[in-house]
């Protein structure tokens, strides 16, 4: 697979989240579309390591995204939890956005430095 239109940008304001599944390699993939504070759009899983339960649910404050459900945080450019009780990181997937649209691959992931 590769690059898939997952929504319009218009579609969010800044530290706003939305839930979209995409088709990946291996089915479905829900996945959080998020803007932050600086109009950057991300995209993660959708799924919490911790809880099992939808990130596009929580709050989206700067360039973090609160579960809603146990408060854990995670950064939407890594994916790493900032607050327990989370400790697992979740899939962190390319974005672009092309002629109004933000665009996921979620058959890759980001790459994260150590």
């Amino acid at each position: 697979m590769a690059l898939q239109i997952a929504c319009s940008a218009d579609d969010l304001g800044p530290e706003e989240a939305k839930l979209v599944e995409l088709a990946g390699a291996a089915g479905t993939v829900p996945v959080a579309v998020v803007r932050d504070a600086d109009g950057e759009y991300h995209a993660l899983s959708d799924i919490c390591s911790h809880g099992a339960v939808s990130l596009s649910d929580g709050e989206v404050e700067g360039c973090l995204v609160e579960c809603w459900l146990h408060g854990s945080q995670f950064d939407l450019r890594t994916g790493r939890p900032l607050q327990l009780p989370a400790i697992k990181p979740v899939p962190v997937y390319p974005v672009s956005v092309e002629d109004g649209n933000v665009l996921v691959d979620v058959d890759a992931t980001v790459a994260v430095a150590s």
